[in-house]
Order: C-alpha cells, then sequence, then structure tokens
C-alpha cells in the first residue's frame, strides 16, 4: 500500500523526457507543460475534474511531430498512476462519468482491473485541434491504459466540434478516475476482487 497516493518519475528516452507528479489525494491544481498548447489544456482538464495534483513537464521531438510526446505522456502518467495505488486496497475500483460540452457528449469507463485495455471510439471532426493530432488522443489513452494496468473505454457519443469532442472525452475520463480511485470506506484495508489481487 502507499500511504501517500501520490508519485513522480521521469522517464526519457531519445525521442522524449518527461517529468509526472501525480497526488491522488490533492484539489485539481496542475502545472503542465508539453509543448502541445492544446494537450496542456486537456491536461489541465483531468486534474481539475479529477482532483488530482498533476504536474506534467514534457520535452519531445515536435520537430517530428506530437507522437512521441504525446504517446509518452500517458505512458508516465500511467506508471505514476500505478504506483501511486499500491497494492489499490480500500478504493472504489470502478469509475464512470458522462460528460456533456454544448453538443458533445462522451462516457468514460474505467477498471482498476492490473490487465490493461482500451476500447476507443471517436470520430473525430477535424483531423486536428490547436496543434494536436486528434489521432493522437487513442495513443495517450493506450499508453495510460498499457501503463497503469487498467481497462478503460472511452467513447464520445456524439459531437460536432471536435475541440468539444475532446474536451468532454478528457473531462469525462478525470471524473471516472476520481470516482475508482476514491477511497471507500466499507472497503478500508480490502483489495475489490474475489481474487484477493488486482
Amino acid at each position: 500500500m502507499n500511504p501517500t497516493r501520490s508519485g513522480e518519475l521521469t522517464r526519457k528516452t531519445r525521442e522524449t523526457e518527461v517529468c509526472v507528479s501525480l497526488d491522488l489525494d490533492g484539489t485539481g491544481k496542475s502545472d503542465i507543460q508539453t509543448g502541445i498548447g492544446f494537450f496542456d489544456h486537456m491536461l489541465e482538464q483531468v486534474a481539475r475534474h479529477g482532483l488530482v495534483d498533476l504536474k506534467v513537464h514534457a520535452k519531445g521531438d515536435l520537430y517530428v511531430d506530437g507522437h512521441h510526446t504525446v504517446e509518452d505522456v500517458g505512458i508516465a502518467l500511467g506508471d505514476v498512476l500505478a504506483s501511486a495505488l499500491g497494492d489499490k486496497k480500500g478504493v472504489r475500483r470502478y469509475g464512470f462519468a458522462y460528460v456533456p460540452l454544448d453538443e458533445s457528449l462522451s462516457r468514460v469507463v474505467l477498471d482498476l482491473s492490473g490487465r490493461p485495455g482500451l476500447v476507443f471510439e471517436a470520430a473525430f471532426t477535424a483531423p486536428s485541434i490547436g496543434g494536436l493530432d486528434t489521432q493522437l488522443v487513442r495513443e495517450f489513452f493506450r499508453g495510460f491504459a498499457n501503463h497503469a494496468m487498467v481497462t478503460l473505454h472511452v467513447d464520445n457519443l456524439r459531437g460536432e466540434n471536435a475541440h468539444h469532442q475532446a474536451e468532454s472525452i478528457f473531462k469525462a475520463f478525470g471524473r471516472a478516475l476520481r470516482m475508482a480511485v476514491e477511497p471507500d470506506p466499507r472497503m478500508k484495508g480490502i483489495i475489490p476482487s474475489t481474487k484477493g489481487l488486482l
């Protein structure tokens, strides 16, 4: 068990250097610098709506494109979440949220299962939003799910504006994460699985 429910790490590759810190019992504060403005805005939504304190500083090969940076931030965030959760005793385990943003509606369902998996359904109406290739939204969540060892379902149910589609997804993700990692007083000291392990 991790009594502080927080963690930090630096991930260095030939393509990126990503530093992430996360406090699951925060207040929604964020310090995000990835070099991709819209991606920064989306990560701020995760912190605010997830009520986690999140710091992400990333330097990547943006002269190529944003792929390595966005994917590696997802990987690093997943690793830090896994560390912050420890053995997962006493958490709710499951989280879900529906979030509208004007004409857009997204649903995110999350299970701290110990088994990585992503189902992602979003037909973005534009190829890019503020410097973020919309294809990379999936890559962020794939990297996160694989390294956090969570099962994650992300669905944009409707939307006409790509900014609204993405923002409703990230807000819903923050809300679902908040629910899943929240301590459940009735599960104190108990791993929420009949297997006794997550």
